[in-house]
Formats: C-alpha cells, sequence, structure tokens
C-alpha cells in the first residue's frame, strides 16, 4: 500500500472512461499522464481532467511506440507505479459465419496487442514499484459468449488470459498486483443525456469505475493480485 505520489498513466485517455480516471487520480495527488492515439482528442480529454493531467500521443499497437512513451515517461518523471489500460471497443456480428477478419484485426489490436504491449514495456517499473499496479477493464460477456460476439470476447478473454499471466509474474514482486475490472458496460453524463428515456440498467458509470482505480493504490497487493473485481451499478 501506498499513500505517497505515485506516477500513473491512464492509457485510452481520451474517452469518458480515461477522462474520469485521470481526474480521480490526479485529485488523489498522483502524478498523472493520459494517453491516446489522436492528439487533438488527448489534449481535450487531458484539459478536461484537470491541471495537472499531462497528455501524450502514442499507438499502443506499436510496440517501438509504446517503449518510445515510456522512455518519455521516464525521462520527465522517473519509474511509472501504475497502469489503468482502458483501450478497447466493439465489433459485432450477426453469428459465427459473419465475424469478420477485418474486425477480428481491429479486436486483436485494441484489446490484445495494446495489453501485450503496455505490460511488456512497463512490467519492470510495476514490478519495481512499492504499489504497482496494472489493471484492465473486461465485459461480463467474455464469461457468456454468444455466436454475434464471437470475435469481441475471444479478444477479451485473450487479454484476461495475459493480465492473469502478469498477475502470476508478480507473485514475485508482492507489493504489485494486475487485476481485472469487470462490468457490463459503461455510462457517462454525456451518454444519459443523449438517451434520457434508458435506463442502462447494470451498466457502471464512468465515476465509479474511476474511484476503483484509485482504490488500487491503497489497497494491499496481496488482497488485489490476479482478481477480476466485478463493479457493481
Amino acid at each position: 500500500m501506498s499513500a505517497e505520489q505515485l506516477t500513473v498513466v491512464v492509457t485510452g485517455g481520451s474517452g469518458p472512461s480515461g477522462i474520469a480516471a485521470a481526474r480521480a487520480l490526479r485529485r488523489a495527488g498522483h502524478r498523472v499522464f493520459t494517453v491516446g492515439s489522436d492528439g487533438p482528442r488527448i489534449e481535450a480529454a487531458a484539459a478536461e481532467a484537470g491541471d495537472g493531467v499531462t497528455p501524450l500521443v502514442c499507438d499502443l499497437a506499436v510496440l517501438a511506440d509504446v517503449r518510445a512513451l515510456h522512455a518519455g515517461i521516464s525521462a520527465a518523471a522517473g519509474r511509472v507505479d501504475g497502469v489503468i489500460h482502458l483501450v478497447g471497443g466493439w465489433r459485432g456480428a450477426k453469428g459465427i459465419t459473419d465475424q469478420s477478419d477485418e474486425d477480428w484485426d481491429f479486436l486483436e489490436r485494441s484489446a490484445i496487442t495494446t495489453v501485450r504491449n503496455v505490460t511488456r514495456v512497463f512490467y519492470d517499473d510495476l514490478a519495481s514499484s512499492s504499489a504497482g499496479r496494472f489493471a484492465m477493464v473486461t465485459s461480463t460477456a467474455a464469461a457468456t459468449p454468444t455466436a454475434s460476439g464471437a470475435s469481441y470476447v475471444a479478444a477479451k478473454a485473450a487479454a484476461e488470459a495475459w493480465t492473469l499471466a502478469v498477475a502470476e509474474g508478480f507473485t514475485e514482486a508482492p507489493a504489485s498486483a494486475a487485476v481485472i475490472f469487470v462490468v457490463k458496460g459503461l455510462v457517462d453524463a454525456g451518454m444519459r443525456a443523449k438517451s434520457p428515456g434508458r435506463s442502462f440498467a447494470g451498466f457502471t458509470d464512468v465515476d465509479e469505475l474511476a474511484a476503483a482505480a484509485v482504490g488500487l493504490f491503497t489497497a494491499p497487493a496481496a488482497e488485489l493480485n490476479g482478481r477480476r473485481l466485478l463493479l457493481s451499478p
């Protein structure tokens, strides 16, 4: 556990969940770098998250770019203590036969390759930290696969397995933990405003996800490592 200021990287920082996480982590006193693939979008997201959140641009599906990202953060802030990985995306179909290669390629890059790249590059930092944390977000759909969502749930399952392997690696680093946040779906104020008649039953608010991310850094690693944490609304 740690109450000190830590350096935390939020990947997938341009979306509502990334903005909420960066804001909450900064308010908790941490140094926050938020990462997106589009310069203007991540700059706007960082500004929305609040003063002191630093925007960075990186294609996390390209290993060399992730290594350059790490080098830049290390030069500015030293060791990274946490990565909150919020990169994702949905692609679906009608059934098994029309699952397209284009959708699989997108999901493989966004859901699997980004997790692999980020954890490989930042692993040593997290393992050497007094409160090293890695977190990714998965869907409850991964536990109940459907034909229409085959590519999506397969990609999520692979990302979960990789994260659990990271957790096993952290058994040699008892102050560090890798966890999986499980949600049915995420909802934010903008989604509610666009669909005022929709209940979003079972969805988790992005602010709840953000609070859970902050809480990782004060909970004991032994209570977290390798766990799938269901975030109920």
